[in-house]
């Protein structure tokens, strides 16, 4: 495993998230959250009570607006990028959060063991989108450990199995052209996948899936109707539907 770059720290941007309820510190370059956070924050249904993990927090993007969505369910989140660890701690703070939200350092390539947590009731994910240097135009130094899984996908979805109890639930978002690696990776002990396909536009391929399974689940296989992201006609920045989620409004609901 290769060490992260040392990027030198920037003062953070600070961003509004889930129609102004959230305040977001986040690195002013490099990797900053954006719409598929919002979209896994939609996607999580813990209950209250429920504990959740989440693997490579960043920020906290999808923590603190997950807790706000889910409350009385307790989050926490695991990253190995010292900057953005430091950010996702101020931030449960800065929302008033921390009472639920927790942030530590970890990272996804040592396994789940090595945090010498219990399993919990449910995962988050946003893997890196990339795990072969060759696919693509070497992203900035601040960016490469958010895009390039350096172990391979193999390591997120092997880290999430390990990271729930039996009947607990993994909620990933990936790009669409893996989703037949994330089934692979999860299927060998979770099963009752259920997967909601994004679409920039209508007549247009998804570019993201969102997938949830449940460790030791059964159940076939389900595609829900899929999200829209934009209208064609340009009239709205986003669909209805869209906006409703990112703001708060409506969640992305499982079967």
């Amino acid at each position: 495993m290769s060490e992260l770059p040392v990027v030198p720290l920037e003062s953070p941007t600070e961003n509004r998230l889930l129609g102004g309820r959230v305040t977001l510190r986040q690195p002013s370059r490099g990797y900053r959250a954006g719409l598929d956070a919002a979209l896994l924050a939609a996607a999580c249904d813990a209950a209250p009570g429920a504990r959740v993990i989440e693997a490579g927090c960043g920020a906290g993007a999808v923590l603190m607006t997950a807790a706000k969505r889910r409350a009385g369910a307790c989050f926490i989140g695991v990253e190995r990028d010292v900057g953005a660890l430091a950010l996702a701690k101020e931030n449960a703070a800065l929302n008033h959060l921390a009472d639920r939200v927790e942030a530590i350092s970890g990272d996804v390539d040592a396994g789940f063991a090595a945090l010498g947590l219990t399993p919990f009731d449910a995962a988050l994910s946003n893997p890196p989108f990339f795990d072969d240097p060759a696919a693509l135009r070497a992203p900035a130094v601040e960016k490469r450990g958010a895009w390039m899984a350096e172990a391979g996908l193999k390591a997120w979805t092997t880290f999430l199995l390990k990271a729930v109890r039996e009947g607990g639930t993994i909620t990933l978002i990936h790009r669409a052209d893996r989703l037949a690696d994330l089934l692979a990776g999860l299927g060998a002990s979770a099963g009752s996948f259920q997967v909601r396909a994004i679409h920039p536009f209508a007549d247009a391929p998804a570019k993201r899936v969102l997938v949830r399974a449940i460790k030791t689940g059964k159940a076939p296989l389900r595609l829900l109707p899929a999200l829209i992201l934009h209208p064609r006609d340009g009239a709205a920045k986003h669909t209805p539907e869209a906006e409703a989620v990112l703001r708060g409004e409506a969640d992305l609901p499982w079967l």
